[in-house]
């Protein structure tokens, strides 16, 4: 396979995302979990927050470093190594006799997480002829963590059912061991780096400073930011909202993963749009009202349950044109060839820290008012302040060389 050739290109594009797809697995497996790990190991419901957001601990503290590594090692080598210390992880915790232990090994599959993700979009960029096939290939990749969670919520409850948390555990990992074979056979190795390893301006702090003084890597870390934090507080308290409103758990299960994985959808077709010679910019604020408008009918409006699931959908899907956008705008406004995985990874610290504040806060606002009525306004807020990034990420496009 050669990135030269269109059968080459989109074959690799598709092998990147399918490892993609393979990694946000083992973040979608705990959601279906808890219930079974409560009964096999007492984890209550603290542990149960813990195990979820310890994915994202890893984003929030190392994105940045580990951007910095895989520009400085090339990102098919730190790729590697995160599938396997994910799959390491995911099978230490299939041994777990403990809640204390499992947390252990969910720290490890964080870190592997991390490694395993972070780089592709600079794979990419090396690999794949820029202009519209690298649109493209970056809209497909923004879709690998929705129709991850998508079909581990719409198939984890009859694996585990079958085979029990432990092997399906043992199963993921060696899923891990498969999409790092398959990285190794049909990626090419990392270009030479061993000629500008030792150069100044390859080193890490210099790689840091030029991105962090440029406010290219700083305007899609913000936009993310309110991307995520408002797609997570949304799609991932669904599941509590249809249980409250009275909904069984089958249906449940499929307004959640539908909901989540049409996500995908705006991601693919933001690389499709902007291929075509669309404007990053209009593309976002689009998304940001769609967003907006969506979680005030979905939750503030009085109306029909299902225009109100509607609402969600064009929240989830329309806002899926966001990440889609934002992978190519990190890729054309990092400062330079050697700074795209920096950039990617300061982005995915501030998409970290979005989902890591935006759950607690629409839960504060529900908590106040006494229901979810009131929640929209805090998605309805980072719409609005992302509406005004998007005009600020257009001139940047514009005048980036």
């Amino acid at each position: 396979m050669t990135p030269e050739t269109p059968t080459g290109t989109r074959g690799l594009a598709a092998l990147v995302v399918a490892v993609g797809v393979t990694c946000a697995l083992h973040v979608g497996k705990l959601p279906v979990a808890i219930p079974v790990l409560r009964d096999d190991l007492g984890l209550s419901l603290v542990q149960a927050g813990f195990l979820l957001s310890l994915v994202q601990l890893a984003g929030m503290t190392l994105g940045l470093m580990v951007g910095l590594m895989a520009d400085r090692l090339g990102p098919r080598r730190v790729m590697l190594g995160g599938l396997m210390l994910l799959a390491a992880g995911s099978a230490l915790g299939a041994l777990a006799p403990s809640v204390p232990v499992l947390l252990a090994t969910r720290v490890v599959e964080g870190m592997g997480f991390l490694c395993a993700v972070l780089p592709a979009p600079g794979l990419l960029r090396q690999r794949v002829q820029q202009g519209a096939a690298l649109s493209r290939a970056l809209g497909w990749w923004g879709a690998y963590m929705p129709l991850g969670t998508a079909l581990a919520l719409l198939l984890g409850v009859p694996l585990l059912q079958v085979v029990g948390w432990r092997w399906a555990w043992v199963l993921l990992a060696g899923l891990s061991l498969m999409a790092a074979a398959g990285l190794a056979k049909w990626a090419a190795p990392d270009a030479a780096l061993a000629a500008t390893a030792a150069s100044p301006a390859s080193s890490l702090g210099a790689r840091l400073r030029r991105t962090l003084q440029s406010g290219g890597p700083w305007l899609v870390a913000l936009a993310f930011f309110l991307y995520s934090g408002q797609w997570l507080a949304v799609v991932g308290f669904l599941p509590t909202i249809y249980h409250q409103a009275g909904y069984t758990g089958t249906t449940v299960a499929v307004l959640s993963a539908l909901a989540a994985g049409i996500n995908m959808a705006g991601n693919i077709g933001a690389g499709w749009w902007l291929s075509r010679g669309a404007q990053p910019g209009g593309v976002l604020a689009l998304a940001y009202i769609a967003m907006g408008v969506g979680s005030w009918v979905a939750f503030g409006a009085v109306g029909h349950p299902a225009a109100q699931y509607l609402a969600v959908l064009v929240f989830s899907g329309v806002g899926g044109l966001i990440p889609g956008t934002l992978f190519g705008l990190a890729v054309k406004l990092a400062p330079d060839n050697d700074t795209v995985s920096t950039t990617v990874g300061w982005m995915q610290q501030f998409s970290a820290l979005g989902q890591f504040m935006g759950p607690p806060a629409v839960a504060w606002v529900a908590t106040l008012t006494g229901g979810w009525q009131w929640t929209w306004t805090v998605t309805g807020v980072s719409s609005l302040l992302g509406l005004m990034l998007a005009g600020r990420l257009q001139a940047a496009w514009r005048t980036h060389p």
